[in-house]
């Protein structure tokens, strides 16, 4: 599988991040990519408003993701993103999504909310409940994550259990102290205990980390974006996956059940 990694710093005005999120579709497409995954939160930010996700927020049938499900209609390619979605009482859901042939194929509503490094996603934001399926993309499993779920291995875990050959993780990682190393830490652990890929997308600009990596199921890290906007490649291989669970049996191993939500 060759995924695409875009990452880009997001826009106040949801039309403006309609326009860049396109343009990586058809770079991606261009360039022969199976999967496409853009970071978290992509619809509308502003990092002194932030407030705006909830008043930004668009239902899955409206204008934002229309553009992209028209886009990706004629296309091979499956984009994985989040966006905020109306939800009861005027707060939202951090909702990933999955589009493919003009399709939502598959959501997850984020679990774990950053109320955390004094934010509170939570004041706008309400957790999801379901654990996310998986999708099937060329001939892989990918598992669903989103950005503070990266700090729970549970959920990681419960995935890799159900079949998940990849784990992807749209992200909006606020910079911080320690908090660059937090994220390679994180992602390089997920995979390396899972003995899975790990795609970690982070938003970058002048709040968020950006430094967007693929991760191997050794906890190799085989493609990396800097501070600024980049498309970057990497290709998956099922025998790394085959090799890894050969020589690091852990999913064998291990000695507790498989995590379900409380």
């Amino acid at each position: 599988m060759k995924i695409a990694m875009g990452q880009f710093a997001v826009h106040p005005v949801w039309e403006d991040n309609a326009r860049v999120c396109l343009n990586l579709i058809h770079r991606s497409a261009a360039a022969g990519a199976d999967l496409l995954v853009l970071p978290e939160g992509i619809l509308a930010r502003d990092i002194a408003d932030p407030d705006l996700v909830r008043r930004a927020a668009q239902p899955l049938d409206g204008p934002f993701l229309s553009q992209l499900l028209d886009t990706s209609h004629t296309l091979d390619l499956t984009i994985i993103m989040t966006v905020h979605t109306p939800a009861d009482g005027g707060r939202v859901w951090n909702t990933q999504v999955a589009l493919r042939r003009g399709e939502i194929v598959a959501q997850y509503r984020k679990l774990h909310l950053y109320d955390a490094f004094s934010m509170q996603e939570s004041v706008n934001v309400v957790p999801g409940s379901d654990i996310p399926t998986l999708v099937p993309v060329a001939g892989m499993q990918v598992g669903m994550m989103t950005c503070y779920d990266l700090r729970f291995p549970e959920l990681a875990r419960r995935l890799a259990l159900d079949g998940a050959d990849v784990l992807v993780v749209p992200s909006a990682w606020v910079k911080g102290p320690l908090k660059e190393a937090h994220w390679s830490v994180l992602s390089t652990a997920r995979a390396l205990e899972n003995t899975c890929y790990v795609v970690a997308v982070g938003e970058c600009g002048p709040r968020n980390i950006g430094a967007s990596m693929t991760v191997d199921p050794l906890g190799v890290v085989i493609a990396q974006a800097g501070e600024q906007e980049a498309l970057a490649f990497a290709e998956l291989d099922p025998a790394r996956i085959r090799h890894a669970r050969e020589v690091l049996p852990v999913l064998q191993n291990r000695r507790f059940a498989r995590p379900e939500l409380a």
